[in-house]
This record gives C-alpha cells, sequence and structure tokens, in this order.
C-alpha cells in the first residue's frame, strides 16, 4: 500500500499560498520581485518542490519516532541540511526558503508525532527544541547569520527563541487571527501576514534596516494597515502598495514575517480553517 503523506502535502501548499499573496511589503509575489532583486516567483516554485522529500522525511519521522523528542530534532536538523543543499542547487545558490525549512519542518514533523501520539502540537515544538537557544547562540564566538549577530549585539532570540517557546506569536497571535479574518483568502492572508508584522521582532527586518529601532516604524506601518481596515479596504490597499514601494526603495524585507505566515497557513490548512 501506498503511504500517504498528508502533512508533506499541506507544506507544499502553505509555501505556494504565501508566495502567491499579494502585495506584500518587500516580499516576492507573482507582481514583483520586492527587495529581492535576485528572485522572482518561479525561484520560489522550483524551491518548494526541491523541499518535498525534506517534508516527507519529516514526516515518517514524526509518525514513527518512539523517543526523546530532542533526538527526534537533531535528527530532523540533519535531514533540514540535506534540504538546504537541494534547494540552493535547484536555486542556483539563492536563499529562498533556509527561514521554513527550519520551521516548517518542525511542524511538519511535530503534526505527524501529535497526530500519533494524540497530543498537542505546540507542546511537542516546546518539547522538541527544549535549550536551543542556549546551545546555539550562547557560546558563539564569530557570529554570521543574523541571528547569531543579533543576539550578540541585542540579546534577541529570533526564530530559535520562538521555537524553543512553542511559537506563541502563531499560537497565541497569528493563526486565532486567520480563523477570525474575513474576506477572500488572499486578503486573508494579506491581514495576517501584517498582524504577524505588527507584533514580531524581524531578524531579516532588522539586518536589511540596519537598526533594530526601526522595528518601531515596522510596527506602526502594520498597525496603521490594519487600523484601515486591512485588505478589503481600498485605502489601506493602496496604503500596503505604497509599503511595498519603500521596502523595495529601501532595501527591507518581511523574511521572518513570511515565515511565520507560511506556519499558520500550514496550520490553518491542518485545522481546515482555510
Amino acid at each position: 500500500m501506498q503511504v500517504k503523506y498528508l502533512h508533506a502535502d499541506l507544506a507544499i501548499k502553505a509555501l505556494l499560498y504565501e508566495v502567491v499573496t499579494l502585495p506584500k511589503p518587500g516580499l516576492v509575489d507573482p507582481a514583483t520581485h520586492g527587495s529581492h532583486p535576485d528572485m522572482d516567483i518561479y525561484t520560489f516554485i522550483d524551491s518548494t518542490l526541491s523541499l518535498r522529500t525534506y517534508f516527507e522525511k519529516a514526516e515518517e519521522l514524526g509518525r514513527n519516532y518512539d523517543g526523546k523528542l530532542s533526538d527526534m530534532f537533531e535528527k530532523l536538523r540533519k535531514y533540514g541540511i540535506k534540504a538546504e543543499q537541494r534547494m540552493f542547487a535547484s536555486t542556483k545558490g539563492i536563499n529562498t526558503h533556509k527561514g521554513a525549512i527550519f520551521s516548517l519542518g518542525i511542524f511538519v514533523c511535530a503534526c505527524s508525532y501529535a497526530k500519533s501520539n494524540n497530543c498537542d502540537v505546540f507542546k511537542i515544538v516546546q518539547s522538541m527544541t527544549q535549550g536551543l537557544v542556549e546551545r546555539d547562540l550562547a557560546n558563539i564566538k564569530n557570529p554570521k547569520t543574523a541571528g547569531e549577530i543579533e543576539y550578540q549585539k541585542y540579546g534577541k532570540a529570533g526564530i530559535r527563541g520562538q521555537a524553543e517557546a512553542g511559537y506563541p506569536i502563531v499560537n497565541q497571535i497569528s493563526l486565532p487571527f486567520l480563523k477570525q479574518a474575513t474576506g477572500t483568502l488572499n486578503e486573508r492572508l494579506l491581514d495576517t501576514l501584517m498582524k504577524i508584522a505588527s507584533v514580531t521582532e524581524d531578524s531579516n527586518f532588522i539586518k536589511r534596516a540596519g537598526s533594530i529601532e526601526k522595528l518601531d516604524d515596522l510596527k506602526k506601518w502594520s498597525k496603521h494597515f490594519l487600523d484601515l481596515g486591512g485588505a478589503k479596504e481600498a485605502e489601506a490597499l493602496a496604503y500596503l502598495s505604497g509599503l511595498d514601494n519603500l521596502f523595495s526603495e529601501k532595501n527591507y524585507s518581511l523574511g521572518g514575517c513570511a515565515d511565520l505566515l507560511i506556519i499558520t497557513i500550514f496550520l490553518a490548512l491542518e485545522e481546515g480553517i482555510i
């Protein structure tokens, strides 16, 4: 009998749903490459398809695992390294989905484990990633990635901190927000992205803005869009298009927020919300 990979299917769908949503400030969508001139939507499609095997392995790992969840996470990370290699091969060296390989891989594995063991997926994620920030960031001598640099410079744990806490932004904010959002799917996802941007310390944005202080502007812009009524309102949509132009001009990006949106979409698909 052929094995079905239902969680892997939804992971692929979540990645594609995110990239076709528009207009996303500074991000790649079908209309623009935003602040990423080395990428376009076809790059993201190629990258997404290259990750199919990774998500299947993550699902298999969670479905069949019987042991310490921290050890399951370490096995998953080894799969993730190979997934990054396949991604770079498919994109000719462009980093399209490194953050999603980390976060979405965790959730595919955790959802598979939770379904097999009848438990809460967010608690599984916490158990998988317990102690991650200390292990990965506390003793870095020569920080290279945005996450490593910002931990040393600002004390911000970034996506690793979100993972170790069980992704509270997704659990407590973006997923409940998407559940009650109205309008077309594109409108609901745009509103959810900007809700995420209004509360997230996006390490990708901080890196490109060159200062953590610019987060205040990001939160102000995001809240203003939502206060205008969100993507269903012409004035708010025009404002968002203006933000997209600003982000492209200033080389700002919401890469971290996009990764959290992908997880939110994935879980919404799992729950049948969208």
